[in-house]
């Protein structure tokens, strides 16, 4: 069952789930295949959909994603991404104390070639690419660790995930880059494990209309076991 946030014409924006793939080849679950599924309950509409992804959310990840319904809206959406007019705002529990308060992290990442892992590389090395991610601390969690509020400025491989690994500070769950702390449900199946990473807020002009569209997604039922402070979920 999909969980919209938002429903404008060719326009879509749903809450993805963590552990399921945002794109996948034929005959492996994805949440690119729901929606499509969505689409043909609701159009009646049998065979091929198409459907715009925009951006990707990783595997492990949850929270708003935007899909687009026809190649028009898919091609403006694509180009505010580009362009970097696209509000992108994340929430990461990490381990951790993180100082100061909020700052700028500034790296030069590598994604590894044929696997999905990037790495930081010195800021001459041809191979990198500048990544830049701006946050601030909500909350200090008594023996977990850090609530940070992300905001992106650019849009690289495991960005969040790898630039706060390599400041000691993973995310929870996210044991490719070493966090040591369990996070959610556990499966014996590691592909199905979340992390404490969440896409909150998507903010984004509608490719038709132009109008500005802002959307917060619910965190999952996972961070109910942080027992973070309730009144920032209201900021």
């Amino acid at each position: 069952m999909l969980d919209i946030l938002y429903d404008s014409g060719p326009c879509l924006v749903v809450n993805k789930p963590p552990g399921l793939l945002t794109q996948a080849p034929a005959g492996i679950d994805s949440l690119e295949e729901h929606v499509k599924a969505f689409y043909r309950q609701r159009e009646q509409k049998e065979g091929n959909i198409y459907l715009g992804l925009p951006h990707r959310l990783d595997r492990p990840v949850s929270g708003a994603i935007v899909f687009a319904r026809h190649v028009r809206a898919a091609q403006r959406l694509a180009s505010q991404f580009e362009n970097r007019t696209v509000t992108k705002v994340y929430w990461a529990v990490v381990e951790g104390d993180v100082r100061p308060e909020e700052g700028t992290w500034t790296d030069h990442l590598h994604k590894r070639h044929g696997m999905a892992q990037s790495i930081v590389v010195p800021p001459d090395d041809p191979r990198g690419k500048l990544a830049v991610m701006h946050y601030r601390v909500l909350a200090r969690l008594d023996g977990v660790g850090t609530w940070l509020e992300v905001q992106l400025e650019t849009g690289r491989t495991h960005q969040i995930r790898v630039q706060a690994a390599s400041r000691g500070h993973p995310v929870l769950g996210d044991a490719q880059y070493d966090s040591t702390q369990p996070f959610g449900e556990q499966f014996d199946d590691e592909r199905l494990l979340a992390i404490a990473l969440h896409a909150r807020q998507l903010g984004f002009n509608h490719p038709m209309t132009r109008e500005p569209v802002n959307v917060i997604a619910p965190t999952p039922v996972a961070w109910v076991s942080l027992n973070l402070p309730r009144e920032l979920f209201k900021q």
